[in-house]
């Protein structure tokens, strides 16, 4: 039983005297097979203005094709372990950036931001085992985590890029459409980000662009190009996929709560 189950069902013997738990609530509006199962290869749906509608309760896509070195927690996807895992020759690090993830991976990544309970970043909720929720807006889609309760903040309303942001973990991000594909483009990262468990850098200068596209109603494709000429030799390119989750909801989970590892975490 994986920790979520685990945890709905110590709901469910809490609350029994419930009629209902929204971790089982019916997801309004699947379409259906007509056996009434689901059907995830269904058209997916669109927003009262035409535009493809990614509002939802999704997941990181699970079992992909594991690295040569081995596969890692299914919980997450192989890019939480690393990044650049489907890329020929791996992410294209400067060489101050590839000295710093083998020093990080030979201390078990024990300096992990998100080993002390920090915020990780945008592009690590893309790929970690936590579900997020999208609610869109024609001005605004909002990306929920339940990662210590975190947002993101997409605006869709013609604004620009700040020119000169205060740095924050997520940056800022704004979209436009071309067709049914979302652009979004960031920038105003912090300096100091982990892309991935291995310790690949992201430093303040990067600038973000994803191509959101939802395949259909079960599934999404977030195409990722990070150029950080800081940390990088050039641009690079990775697709995620995430997948749809229904009848259930976020559930709080607060990294510090009851938190008592990390004075064991060492390195070698």
């Amino acid at each position: 039983m994986n920790k979520r189950n685990s945890l709905a069902v110590a709901l469910l013997a809490f609350a029994a005297t419930l009629p209902a738990q929204w971790l089982n609530y019916p997801t309004p509006g699947v379409p259906k097979l007509p056996g009434g199962k689901p059907n995830l290869q269904a058209p997916a749906p669109r927003t009262p203005d035409g535009k493809p509608d990614f509002s939802g309760f999704w997941d990181t896509e699970k079992n992909r094709a594991c690295p040569p070195d081995g596969c890692f927690d299914q919980e997450v996807s192989q890019e939480f372990a690393n990044f650049g895992w489907a890329l020929k020759g791996g992410l294209p690090y400067q060489p101050w950036a590839a000295q710093l993830v083998k020093e990080r991976m030979a201390q078990n990544g024990k300096d992990d931001p998100g080993t002390k309970c920090l915020p990780v970043g945008f592009l690590r909720i893309h790929t970690d085992g936590l579900y997020r929720k999208i609610v869109q807006t024609p001005g605004l889609m909002l990306i929920l985590t339940e990662r210590n309760a975190g947002y993101r903040q997409v605006f869709l309303d013609g604004r620009p890029l700040p020119v000169d942001p205060n740095p924050t973990f997520n940056g800022f991000s704004t979209g436009r459409w071309e067709g049914d594909t979302l652009v979004v483009q960031t920038n105003g990262f912090r300096d100091g980000q982990w892309l991935d468990r291995a310790g690949s850098p992201l430093s303040g200068s990067a600038k973000v662009t994803e191509r959101w596209r939802r395949v259909n109603y079960g599934r999404m494709e977030v195409e990722v190009t990070v150029d950080d000429a800081k940390a990088y030799t050039k641009p690079f390119t990775v697709t995620l996929k995430l997948d749809i989750v229904l009848d259930s909801d976020l559930l709080d989970y607060t990294c510090l709560e009851d938190e008592h590892d990390a004075p064991h975490l060492v390195g070698k």
